[in-house]
């Protein structure tokens, strides 16, 4: 079980127990790496097509790599230089929500806290909770993760990021109701 679900072990009650806790699957974790790889081949790809250009078409000849890249018009550089950067922000928003984020159902609600400086925290009590549905797609399918969209009466809809096993999750939800 997560342990650094903090906002959610301060606000239980007296007789609250925790259920569930949610945890987003490693395919999240993978795509925010992602961001730093894409970064990087989209820079490399900006670098390799100005240094072709420079060989080929202005038919200029270099002793090493550093030497190109220097020669490379700052416009040019700088453009790469914003694709690592695009990158990391990606991978650290990601990240960032990921660290932020704690999801849990116990036995009298379920509650789904965001945000570092900001904070949205949404909850609904188990008995007010209509319907629990997921939304998984062909990898979701395959590797056991998914997004849990959770209609509460008079509350409207709560969609979870992607968590590992939703299915899970929603009899976690069924427990509670039933206890």
């Amino acid at each position: 079980m997560k342990s650094d679900i903090h906002y959610v072990k301060q606000s239980l009650a007296r007789n609250e127990e925790l259920i569930h806790v949610a945890e987003f699957h490693w395919m999240y974790t993978l795509s925010a790496v992602m961001n730093i790889v894409w970064g990087l081949i989209i820079c490399i790809i900006v670098l390799v097509a100005s240094y072709m250009f420079q060989v080929q078409v202005l038919e200029r000849e270099y002793t090493s790599v550093l030497a190109a890249i220097r020669d490379t018009h700052v416009v040019i550089r700088l453009i790469a230089f914003f694709c690592i950067i695009f990158g990391l922000l990606g991978f650290a928003s990601m990240m960032i929500i990921k660290s932020t984020t704690e999801i849990a159902v116990t036995n009298s609600r379920l509650i789904y806290k965001r945000g570092l400086v900001a904070r949205y925290v949404g909850e609904i009590a188990i008995d007010r909770i209509e319907g629990v549905n997921f939304l998984q797609g062909i990898l979701g399918r395959l590797f056991n993760f998914g997004r849990v969209v959770i209609r509460g009466m008079g509350v409207g809809e709560i969609v979870l990021p992607p968590i590992a096993e939703p299915l899970k999750f929603r009899r976690a939800i069924e427990r509670a109701k039933n206890t």
